[in-house]
Formats: structure tokens, C-alpha cells, sequence
């Protein structure tokens, strides 16, 4: 268990998932929280990571950093993906260890699992045949990830865990036209043709892949509550063991939106991995599970995007 004036270090803070975990472990009453922006530390920049590792010393870190993107993202910078999340996991990870960190929490996401894996995927899936080609990059980054702490438990004896999340969505969200998630991406679109009063939208694919969405606070929730309850080498799949189509996702949003024009599909563009759903019966052994319903999620998330004009615009 973290004592309440814990050095915890969250890396990443300023995107979804790092600023959620600030914001539960605040509301859990920790106060000692350390964070740095990617201008005070380059993640990528070993000799900056040791150097404020070393000064800092934290005694527990939350890596939530990570170079995300959409289809169009990871198709576009291969290269990118793979080097920048590759090097600022190993950076972390490896200081941390250096500098003798009571634990850390790896966070990766659901895109590790093999893109025909059995349904729901259980943790034990990982690398039993080959992976989702449109997030290849990204996808062999994390498992390098999480296997870097699963091997320095087996050899150095340290505590450090993961977490591979469902597909997220919520405040601080990336709405970026091209360049972000299914779920944002269509905030942002049917926002928009409400505005404009299009007839219609187009959205990619047939809309028949099935997905799974975890409200980001909820996520964070769980990752606090990992770091206080859980020990093991194995990652810890956080889901809602719920899934949807794309189809139904979409009309889900134009819903919440106040949208009623027409939806037309363009089946011309990639639908990704015909279905991702995480077995989630570890976390709800150990005693956890989400509170938030997909069409009060999206809500909030509607409200984060109307009220954030900054991230409205990018």
C-alpha cells in the first residue's frame, strides 16, 4: 500500500490517462505527487531521465506517457511510434530500477493482444500468433514494455506490474480529425455536422468491427488501486467486459450529440481488428469493476469537448 505521502511520479500527466490518475490519486488524498512536462523532461533523453530520477527518487511511478494516434497515425509514422514509446518505456523503466523505485505501474493497451485472438482475450493470449498490422508499431513497443518489467522482476526481484486497457475515451481527449481514436474522432464529427446542419456523415469501414470503451476515470481508478493490491509478472487486462459495433457506437454518439442527419459508410477504408473485447475476469477477482455506462461516458466527454475549445480546435 502507498502511504498517503508517498513520492508517487505519474509520467505522461498531461494526457487522458495521466492527468485521470492525478485526479483519482488527489481525490485519494495524495498529496505528494511529482509530474514534469515534456519540455522540463525529454522522456526520450536517457541522460534527462537518470538525471531526474536521481534527483527525485520517486518511490512509486504511474507510466502513462506514450506517442498515441489513430489508424491514419500509426500507418503514417511507423518508425515514430515504435522508436519514441520504445525509448521513453526502456528510459523509465530502467531508472526507475536504477534508483531503487518501490514499484511502478506500466500502462499499455489492448492492441498487444493477436489480432484473431480468441474472445474475450485473457492476458495468456499475448504473442500467440501475429498482430493487427494498422497498429503493428505501436503494439510491439508495449509488449517491449511490459516484458522489460516482467523480466527485471525475474531477475532483480522488483515489483513492477501492467496494465494493457480497452480502447478509452473521456476528459482531456485527443479530437484531433484524422489523428485520434474511433470515439473522439466522432465527437468531433457529428459536433461539427450538427453545427454545419450536413444531411449527413461518413464515417470509415462497414461499421461492423466490435469494440469495448472503458471511461478513462475509470481506468485510473483501477491503476491506483492495482498499485495498493496487485503483485504479479502477468499484465492486468481493464475492460467492462462490454462490447458494441461500430455501427451501434456511432449512432450512440450522434445520439448524445443531438445529431439527426444520415449516417453513410464508406466500406473503401480499413475497419482495423474485426473484434477486441478483454476478459476482465482477473481485475473483478481482485475485486474491482467499472462504474461508468458507455452513454453517460460519452456525455462527459461531450461537456470536456464543448468546454476545451483549445483541444476543440487541434
Amino acid at each position: 500500500m502507498m502511504n498517503q505521502d508517498a513520492k508517487i511520479y505519474v509520467a505522461g500527466h498531461r494526457g487522458m490517462v495521466g492527468s485521470a490518475i492525478v485526479r483519482e490519486l488527489n481525490r485519494q488524498g495524495y498529496h505528494n505527487i511529482i509530474t514534469r512536462t515534456h519540455r522540463e523532461l525529454n522522456l526520450c533523453r536517457q541522460a534527462e531521465v537518470e538525471e531526474f530520477f536521481a534527483q527525485n527518487r520517486p518511490e512509486y511511478v504511474f507510466l502513462a506517457a506514450a506517442k498515441v494516434g489513430g489508424i491514419i497515425a500509426n500507418q503514417e509514422a511507423l518508425a515514430d511510434f515504435m522508436y519514441d514509446n520504445m525509448t521513453l518505456e526502456m528510459n523509465v523503466i530502467h531508472a526507475a530500477w536504477e534508483n531503487g523505485c518501490k514499484k511502478l505501474e506500466f500502462l499499455g493497451s489492448s492492441c498487444i493482444y493477436p489480432r484473431m485472438a480468441p474472445q474475450p482475450m485473457k492476458e495468456g493470449c499475448l504473442m500467440t500468433s501475429e498482430l493487427e498490422k494498422t497498429n503493428e508499431a505501436y503494439a510491439l513497443a508495449k509488449i517491449s514494455g511490459l516484458k522489460y518489467c516482467e523480466f527485471l522482476n525475474k531477475q532483480y526481484g522488483t515489483n513492477y506490474i501492467s496494465v494493457m486497457p480497452t480502447n478509452l475515451y473521456g476528459p482531456n481527449d485527443n479530437y484531433h480529425p484524422t489523428h485520434s481514436h474511433v470515439l473522439p474522432a466522432l465527437i468531433r464529427r457529428f459536433h461539427e455536422a450538427k453545427e454545419q446542419k450536413l444531411p449527413f456523415v461518413t464515417c470509415w469501414g462497414d461499421g461492423s468491427p466490435l469494440r469495448e470503451f472503458l471511461y478513462v476515470d475509470d481506468l485510473a481508478n483501477l491503476c491506483v488501486f492495482l498499485m495498493n493490491h496487485y503483485s504479479g509478472d502477468e499484465t492486468v487486462n481493464a475492460g467492462t467486459g462490454k462490447e458494441l459495433s461500430i455501427r451501434e457506437l456511432t449512432e450512440l454518439v450522434a445520439k448524445v450529440i443531438g445529431y439527426d442527419g444520415e449516417i453513410k459508410w464508406d466500406a473503401g477504408k480499413p475497419n482495423g481488428t474485426p473484434r477486441k473485447l478483454l476478459d476482465v475476469s482477473k481485475s473483478a477477482a481482485l475485486g474491482w469493476t467499472y462504474q461508468t455506462e458507455l452513454e453517460e461516458g460519452i456525455r462527459l466527454s461531450y461537456e470536456d469537448f464543448l468546454n476545451n475549445p483549445v483541444r476543440a480546435e487541434r
